[in-house]
């Protein structure tokens, strides 16, 4: 079974800006596992998929081979 990343839309009415992020450590903890499961399921995508959304596998393995605490 092939997990499908989660996507977050920003809930700011004001367009052009994201909604506001939790600050401390928990906002913190939480960025860090949204970007690691981000990430893996960038793994998990295709090379159909990747072209879709213009990313090559180059370029997914990259970005999904980073650690979740590098932005």
């Amino acid at each position: 079974m092939i997990a499908l990343p989660r996507l977050s839309l920003p809930t700011s009415p004001r367009r052009g800006r994201s909604a506001p992020q939790p600050r401390g450590l928990l906002g913190t903890l939480d960025r860090w596992a949204e970007r690691h499961r981000e990430r893996r399921a960038l793994l998990e995508l295709s090379d159909h998929m990747l072209k879709d959304i213009g990313i090559s596998g180059a370029d997914a393995w990259q970005e999904g081979r980073k650690p979740f605490w590098r932005a």
